[in-house]
């Protein structure tokens, strides 16, 4: 579920000392956060997590500024880069999920047509389905007041796009055909079907995949990391400044 905390660890995302691994990742367990650990155990990549709890405040702190300059989690640095350079930070989930495919060369077509369709629709997801369903969750779920016209638009919306990735589906596996990033930027942004107003039924190809990958070892894996850091709701008076009382003047303060 989004904006969930109750972190096990501390809250400062520079607290844990780092063991170098491969892949250091500054996460919290929302869906884009998923993403990236689904991609992390679907190519068992050595990798550290670092929690950013959202509700806390962490990704305004300016350490974590300098290699996530929209405040946002997740990001991640590489300390292994393919150019054997110095390590890379790379902000934004659709971004991460592009160039760690293209390290490992996995989940992301070498061909023209391939990739050209995988892409379509990562970008689908990141520019269509997360950030209606994300307005979605916040209209429906944290929205101290509720406004029909707001959720009827945002629940709408859903659905349209629940039926976009439905008819793609159909007579397909996967999103693109075989599996690739496209499937794991959407599934996180599809599991919370039922909070979203939206009833798989309803998508028969779209549900098929969704019980498809549910059941992928890896995504099972991913979701049961995110467990350590998230068994209770965060979102009470305080957090909801911290979540969605931001303005450009507020962030002024949080300069690296």
């Amino acid at each position: 579920m989004l904006l969930q905390s109750g972190c096990v660890c501390s809250t400062n995302v520079f607290s844990i000392t780092p063991v170098r691994k491969m892949i250091e990742l500054y996460y919290w367990p929302t869906p884009n956060g998923h993403k990236i650990t689904i991609f992390l155990e679907e190519a068992e990549l050595e990798y550290q997590i670092f929690p950013v709890n959202i509700g806390a405040g962490d990704q305004f702190k300016p350490d974590f500024l300098k290699i996530a300059p929209n405040n946002r989690m997740p990001a991640i640095i590489d300390r292994s880069p393919a150019d054997g350079g110095e390590p890379i930070s790379v902000f934004e989930s659709g971004a991460i999920l592009l160039y760690l495919a293209e390290k490992i060369q996995q989940f992301l077509p070498s061909d023209l047509r391939g990739r050209k369709t995988v892409t379509e629709w990562l970008f689908w997801q990141m520019g269509g389905l997360g950030p209606m369903a994300g307005q979605n969750h916040h209209f429906v779920q944290y929205a101290p007041e509720k406004i029909p016209y707001a959720i009827n638009r945002y629940v709408n919306e859903t659905n349209r796009l629940y039926g976009v990735l439905n008819r793609q589906l159909e007579g397909r596996d996967y999103i693109a055909g075989d599996y690739s990033i496209a499937d794991m930027a959407c599934y996180p942004w599809i599991m919370p079907h039922e909070s979203q107003q939206q009833n798989l039924a309803d998508f028969p190809n779209l549900q098929r995949w969704f019980a498809t990958m549910h059941d992928r070892p890896a995504v099972i894996r991913a979701y049961e990391k995110g467990q350590s850091y998230s068994n209770r709701p965060t979102v009470n008076e305080e957090s909801r400044k911290i979540l969605f009382g931001q303005t450009s003047a507020s962030i002024q303060q949080d300069k690296p």
